[in-house]
């Protein structure tokens, strides 16, 4: 099996691509294409090894239109929005073009490969979260800056029971033993992807996996290669990996973004003051703080991210930036040579190519107007706090462009319908109330 190793730190796109394996099918006998989708999970398609070299290598393969546009239930947006017609009117074939620097071992015995996208003309499809980054980061170049990304996210494992763990468990290491023999095979399973750390967490059956840091596509990609694991592994124990972004009321799970810049030449930025960071990273710290509330739909893109937002302090919604200060909706981690800024908004409901387009696009436009951040500690208001409000903006189009933007507000418009015609049992139990 052929495993393509993921080298820390930062590289240029033009250094990812020079890396990329070179396929060959007999080596992989079966090849499974994956291509994120805008709810945080992989479209697939399996086909045989040779099957790829023999077609796809030279001509993609097909996918239907309507994936960057369906609501979690795979069904079609109701749109009028014309940017979204070319999705949803003939629900004709992309094409598929897979990365082989993203290729890795799958549990169901396939290897899995992320794809790019392409219109059958040939122009790249501008809803895919993949490309979405990958003109992120080539505007970052233009400006002489690389960055490099560490995600981590938050589970739960639960069985029919309910957590595996009755309480918090902290950094535990005792109280976690229903976890182990699932925790012993995630260790294989994803020791191709670079895990830094794993630990328990601080509400019930909750677990934290931390990747290590390196180029910004690769960090996306593989964030979404560990859950596709994570989710594959604990159904062979019969268990649910959740995702969640509020598993209970006053809880949250995270997906908490850690992001550096380097030169394009490869050398670390210089610091500027106290807190040890660069000019450039403070003006980039500067330019997402100021757009962070606009780009609420993006850290929130469902109806229960809006309860994890509501569980301070670490959740923090207040925009404020400390030093090694976890309430704080951004904190500046590490020192010297690990120095970097940890963004705190998403859920580990929220697609992370998109996440981290976000960051981008907003420390782009800081460093473009030398920004300054403010003093740290000082409140510079606060997300969102409801599906609705995040709607009323139109920062997704200036910062990501016109197709984002519709693409995100429809989905949003979407999920709000679906929750406003749901029978809940918190509606229950009020009306119960009201007898």
């Amino acid at each position: 099996m052929v495993r393509t190793v993921r080298p820390p730190g930062p590289r240029t796109l033009a250094e990812r691509a020079a890396s990329a394996h070179t396929f060959s099918g007999p080596e992989v006998p079966r090849l499974t294409l994956l291509v994120p989708d805008p709810h945080a999970r992989f479209t697939a398609v399996e086909l045989s090894g040779q099957f790829v070299v023999d077609e796809v290598l030279d001509r993609g393969y097909g996918l239907c239109s309507y994936v960057f546009a369906w609501d979690p239930e795979r069904e079609p947006l109701s749109t009028v929005d014309p940017v979204l017609t070319p999705y949803l009117t003939s629900f004709g074939d992309l094409r598929m073009r897979p990365d082989f620097a993203t290729l890795v071992p799958l549990p169901d015995g396939t290897s899995g490969v992320v794809c790019d996208v392409f219109w059958p003309g040939g122009e790249p499809v501008r809803l895919a979260p993949r490309h979405v980054l990958t003109e992120q980061l080539r505007a970052l170049e233009g400006l002489g800056f690389v960055p490099s990304v560490g995600i981590e996210h938050e589970v739960t494992f639960l069985d029919e029971h309910g957590p595996l763990t009755s309480h918090g468990v902290d950094y535990a290491v005792g109280g976690t033993e229903r976890l182990r023999p699932l925790l012993n095979d995630l260790r294989a399973g994803l020791g191709s992807l670079g895990v830094e750390s794993a630990r328990a967490e601080c509400h019930p059956g909750q677990y934290e996996i931390v990747l290590r840091h390196r180029d910004a596509l690769s960090a996306c990609d593989d964030a979404m290669l560990q859950q596709l694991i994570v989710r594959a592994v604990a159904a062979e124990h019969g268990v649910t990996a959740s995702y969640l972004a509020a598993p209970q009321t006053g809880q949250g799970n995270s997906c908490h973004v850690h992001l550096s810049l380097s030169t394009t030449e490869g050398s670390a930025t210089s610091s500027a003051g106290g807190d040890g960071l660069s000019a450039a990273m403070r003006s980039f710290l500067a330019g997402v703080l100021r757009e962070a509330r606009a780009l609420t739909a993006i850290w929130a893109p469902t109806w229960n991210s809006y309860v994890r937002l509501r569980t301070a302090p670490f959740s923090p919604r207040v925009l404020k930036w400390g030093v090694d200060d976890r309430t704080a909706a951004v904190r500046v981690a590490g020192r010297d040579d690990s120095l970097r800024l940890e963004f705190r908004f998403a859920g580990a409901d929220a697609q992370p190519h998109l996440v981290v387009a976000a960051l981008l696009a907003a420390g782009r436009a800081g460093i473009e107007e030398e920004l300054t951040p403010p003093a740290a500690g000082e409140e510079l208001g606060a997300l969102h706090t409801t599906p609705w409000e995040a709607l009323e903006t139109d920062a997704l189009a200036r910062l990501l462009g016109e197709e984002v933007a519709a693409g995100q507000k429809e989905l949003l418009r979407a999920e709000i319908a679906a929750g406003c015609d749901a029978v809940t049992d918190w509606q229950r139990r009020r009306g119960a109330l009201r007898a």
